[in-house]
């Protein structure tokens, strides 16, 4: 048995900050948690305010390639996919691996501790599998465990090239490497794929422009077998409600409801275009939206309507999703932050409860509910952020946790232990560097 102790100058505890916190760690769970002891002999010190680690319940790794390549010209989300479809079309599973490993190792030092990989780049960009099928999801199950955090890759069912007026397109270009035969041929792939240490597999249905229900049916039946989390896009742009009210006189939610895939284990992404029939589908059946408030601002999207959602007891996560940054501080703070923006009044959603999106829901929502929270039993996940840097200087024990949500960025991170395992010490990651990582892997991209 491994056995660790850290002594925190202050934790997050049971909502509240609270002075000299001491935890005990054994086989990457904590085994108790006391405040207001000295620093046992031996212990180590985390400095600053400690608090769980974080969950980014959606991300697309290779868009990392994309940061700072498609700020240059004005457009939409669709001008932009075409970018995205450049940088897919190029990526293998060595440079997959590669690019996907430092974005991981990235997030490891903005304080993450498990990521929701959304991951339909299946196969070659001809649309030929490889002679493994499930090459490109086994570099992203590895990039994860050697950067160090935990992964639940929601490997994602694509079959349509769009939904028009007419009904739906095939596939073209490089969309033919995201499809499947059909979602049997997709659910036969997916059980073939092995979780590494520290990886779980979920489902994702990719859109509803993009799967017809009874293709979504396939995807709820083969998650429900294996209690998977289930994750899709819904109503990320205003066409796409548009055009599936046109089509199936009915609202992705409802579509996908009707699919049988709302409920506990479902998260719709964005739901930016959401109504209040919406929200209320969404709350009773227990299902939670993933808000990824810097894609969806860098993209146009619009703001989401995180009040109403609230009002109706709709839980909610972050993720950085397109990764035009990597700080999930960033995006707790501006589900409140946009919403004042619309509603021209603040206060909509507290401090504790915008760190629980980022910490126990995001994690809940990925299939990790024994994370998000510094207490006995739980995965030992801590992540000491600096109150003594520009951005945090004169923060106190009472105002530490307004300090992280409104102040505060990734930088400030200083430490991340990962179930008991340290990942980050002093602001650099242990075993990558990440900034040449990064460099290298969107160089090998985007150069040519």
């Amino acid at each position: 048995m491994t056995v660790s102790t850290y002594w925190c100058e202050r934790a997050l505890v049971d909502g509240d900050v609270h002075e000299s916190v001491t935890v005990a760690v054994a086989d990457g769970r904590f085994t108790s948690v006391a405040a207001g002891q000295p620093a046992p002999p031996g212990s180590t010190r985390l400095r600053g305010v400690v608090i769980p680690g974080l969950a980014n319940a959606h991300s697309h790794a290779f868009h990392r390639a994309l940061r700072s390549r498609t700020q240059a010209r004005s457009g939409t989300f669709w001008t932009w996919r075409n970018e995205m479809y450049t940088a897919a079309h190029r990526l293998g599973p060595d440079s997959y691996h590669r690019l996907a490993r430092a974005t991981f190792a990235e997030m490891a030092l903005a304080g993450i501790a498990a990521v929701g990989e959304f991951h339909y780049l299946h196969h070659q960009p001809d649309g030929t599998p490889y002679d493994d099928p499930n090459a490109m999801g086994e570099a992203l199950l590895m990039a994860a465990a050697e950067a160090g955090i935990r992964i639940t890759l929601l490997d994602a069912l694509y079959l349509h090239g769009g939904l028009e007026g007419s009904g739906y397109v095939p596939l073209e270009g490089v969309q033919a490497r995201f499809g499947d035969r059909s979602a049997v041929s997709w659910a036969e792939r997916v059980d073939r794929l092995g979780a590494a240490p520290g990886g779980r597999i979920g489902a994702a249905i990719h859109s509803v422009r993009a799967v017809d229900p009874a293709s979504m049916r396939v995807v709820v039946e083969w998650a429900d077998l294996v209690s998977a989390p289930v994750h899709a896009h819904v109503s990320e742009q205003r066409s796409e409600n548009e055009r599936c009210l046109a089509h199936h006189e009915s609202s992705p939610t409802a579509l996908l409801g009707e699919a049988g895939a709302l409920g506990p284990r479902f998260s719709a992404v964005h739901a930016t275009h959401a109504t209040d029939r919406d929200a209320k589908a969404l709350a009773s059946t227990g299902s939670v939206v993933c808000l990824c408030p810097t894609t969806e601002r860098d993209l146009g999207d619009g703001i989401g309507p995180t009040a109403l959602l609230a009002d109706a007891g709709v839980p909610m996560t972050v993720g950085s999703d397109s990764h035009a940054v990597i700080d999930l501080f960033e995006e707790a703070r501006a589900v409140e932050l946009d919403e004042r923006l619309q509603a021209e009044r603040r206060g909509a959603h507290s401090p504790t409860e915008l760190l629980t999106m980022a910490t126990s829901n995001g994690h809940a929502s990925l299939g990790w509910p024994d994370a998000g929270a510094i207490a006995p039993g739980n995965r030992a996940d801590l992540v000491a952020v600096r109150l003594d840097s520009v951005r945090t200087a004169g923060a106190t024990t009472e105002t530490a946790k307004e300090a992280v949500v409104f102040a505060a960025t990734a930088a400030d991170v200083t430490d991340v232990v990962v179930e008991g395992r340290p990942i980050v010490a002093d602001g650099r990651h242990l075993t990558i560097d990440v900034a040449a990582e990064l460099a290298a892997a969107v160089a090998a991209i985007t150069e040519r």
